[in-house]
């Protein structure tokens, strides 16, 4: 039974076959599928001319100029025959992972491409980037083809050919150049976006966040930590820029010094903010650390810049290795503090400093040392990694910053509240003690003006009546005076400070109703006037006093028999005149003491002119 089961199975695997080779024979894809496979072409002959001395011999892709001839300049031609069992039905592409500085492609004598310029030293570098080369329809041929690159190479500048694959165009471009120039291309942009990104954050919080240094007296300064983040980062975009820059700016010799002085400068950077993470910035033993952080800078200058001069690639390669010792130590160091006293940027900032130190040390070793060509660098991915950590840290400063500056925020407006408070306390008792004061002040003010005013007339009319020689019409006229004086102090209390116009029509009410029973007519002539300024309370009763006697001094002694208020504005100048037609007076020899007294006190120009039949007395207040 087994035996024949076993039998059937390969009748049945037998007949498959037969039916599949039938179908592919039938439709004629046998020669197409043989003739439709990428190939990938690793073998030839190279033509290397280094100092006027050509070499032609063997060669094994990839090569590595640098490793091959110690970073000497100089041309190669590469030959890479291959065979196709049919002439190709669709479009072919060819496919180089890397190929510099600047070169040419041909293929079975017919010019392709041509990227730079051949004749032209350290000048454009497209080894920057996957190469994809279209191949023109029927370029191909059934047998034997060559394919030929010819390339110049500059000094320490990573020249050299990957291997190649040609292939139809579809399988060539979308699966092998797309995905390798995304990876290298596309993800440099990205890499020096990301940079830019938290490095303007970072520079962003650094210019406009403010610390208070206790140490210092409390003077404010910035945040160093922020501008050593924006430093790397800003470095790093640098960096990152010579992927997209296939002809750079400035020749190689000072654009390599500027790239190798970019990636210290991130490196240093990186160093110094994990100088102010671990709080050592804060310690007078630890200062030292920053000389050999700056030694990591000018190094990278001084032996970028000796290794492209003397065309001698191990200087750099050397330095490379110090400049990694150097670093290993740093972040050694870093990681024993951080075990020591942990937390979580800390932790976190250990993490992918250690990550990254390791991928550095992977590229000095596969990039600097061995022959493979074409291997992207790690650390270009690992500095995703450490920039994300390096944002969040900053981020997070900043949040704790925010945080505890609403705190004093807060704290300073509860203690402002409190002050104004206790102000507005203080302030309501010092007012309640002034109003006191004031009201005191008011009844002290009321007394003395009686006692001056309506007491003095009080005695005057005492005096009359003991010396029994006054008549009793003058003592009427004194009791009146005083009655009329005492009105005018009541009424005192309501005027408005400054409203000449308010205080003559209060005079006019007290006083025309005795005008009138001593047979004198009263003429009022008084206009709208603007407040004057300088009138108080005070001025105003001293205004009032000066009218009142001006006034009294008609009914007493003028013989008057009309009286006459005039009041408007001449310009600015508010000016009164009370005028009587009365016998008249001296003005100059009997000038009134108490009218020039009064009206010096408000301010007021006092004018008196008096003759037989007029008599003026005139103020005005500017």
């Amino acid at each position: 039974m087994r035996p024949n089961r076993v039998s059937l199975v390969m009748s049945w695997l037998a007949m498959l076959l037969m039916g599949i080779a039938g179908v592919c024979g039938l439709f004629g894809v046998s020669g197409a599928f043989a003739a439709e496979v990428p190939i990938e072409l690793r073998q030839g002959t190279v033509t290397t001319t280094i100092d006027g001395v050509a070499r032609t011999e063997p060669v094994e892709l990839s090569y590595h100029w640098d490793r091959q001839h110690n970073g000497r300049p100089g041309t190669a031609s590469f030959d890479l025959p291959f065979t196709l069992e049919a002439e190709p039905e669709v479009p072919w592409g060819i496919f180089i992972p890397r190929v510099g500085n600047v070169f040419e492609v041909q293929l079975n004598d017919t010019l392709l491409q041509t990227y730079g310029d051949m004749k032209r030293s350290n000048d454009a570098d497209y080894a920057k980037a996957p190469i994809y080369v279209p191949v023109p329809g029927k370029l191909l041929r059934k047998g034997d083809n060559l394919l030929q690159i010819r390339l110049h190479a500059d000094t320490a500048r990573l020249a050299g050919l990957s291997q190649v694959v040609i292939g139809p165009a579809a399988t060539v471009r979308s699966e092998l150049f797309e995905g390798a120039n995304a990876w290298r291309f596309i993800g440099s942009v990205l890499l020096m976006a990301f940079s830019l990104i938290v490095g303007g954050i970072a520079l962003a919080l650094w210019l406009t966040q403010l610390d208070v240094d206790v140490d210092a007296g409390g003077v404010p300064r910035r945040v160093g930590i922020y501008l050593w983040a924006a430093l790397a980062e800003f470095s790093w975009a640098v960096r990152m820029a010579d992927g997209l820059v296939a002809e750079p700016p400035l020749s190689w010799g000072p654009w390599g010094v500027l790239m190798a002085a970019s990636y210290a400068g991130w490196a240093a950077a990186s160093m110094m903010f994990v100088y102010h993470l671990a709080g050592w910035a804060n310690e007078q033993r630890h200062r030292w650390v920053r000389w050999p952080v700056a030694g990591v800078v000018v190094g990278t200058v001084l032996f970028s810049t000796l290794s492209l001069q003397r065309d001698e690639p191990a200087w750099f390669t050397g330095w490379l290795a110090v400049e990694l010792v150097l670093v290993a130590a740093f972040v050694g160091a870093f990681a024993l503090a951080t075990l020591r006293h942990p937390n979580d940027d800390r932790l976190l900032m250990a993490g992918a400093a250690l990550l990254t130190l390791a991928f550095a040390a992977r590229d000095w070793l596969v990039v600097r040392l061995s022959d493979a060509y074409g291997e992207t660098t790690w650390v270009s991915y690992s500095s995703v990694f450490f920039g994300a950590v390096l944002l969040l840290i900053v981020l997070r400063r900043f949040r704790a910053a925010a945080l505890q500056a609403r705190g004093s925020v807060a704290a300073l407006a509860e203690r402002v509240a409190q002050r104004e408070r206790e102000l507005a306390a203080t302030y309501a008792e010092l007012e309640a003690a002034a109003q006191v004061q004031a009201r005191t002040h008011e009844r002290e003010r009321i007394l003395r003006e009686m006692h001056d005013g309506v007491g003095s007339h009080i005695s005057s009319a005492i005096r009359q009546l003991q010396s029994g020689q006054s008549s009793s019409g003058d003592l009427l006229r004194t009791l009146r005076d005083s009655l009329d004086q005492l009105k005018l102090q009541i009424d005192s209390i309501h005027l408005p400070p400054g409203d000449v116009g308010a205080l003559l029509a209060a005079a006019r009410y007290r006083l025309e109703p005795r005008l009138a029973s001593s047979g004198i007519e009263f003429e009022w002539a008084v206009d709208e006037v603007e407040p004057v300024a300088g009138l108080d309370a005070h001025g105003m009763r001293q205004l009032q006093f000066l009218l009142f006697e001006s006034i009294s001094n008609v009914l007493r002694h003028a013989e008057a028999t009309v009286l006459r208020f005039e009041a408007g504005m001449k310009g600015k100048t508010v000016q009164l005149r009370v005028i009587d037609n009365g016998k008249g007076f001296d003005a100059a020899k009997h000038m009134p003491r108490s009218l020039a007294e009064r009206s010096g006190a408000i301010g007021a120009r006092l004018t008196v002119e008096s003759r037989p039949g007029r008599t003026v007395v005139q103020l005005e207040f500017d």
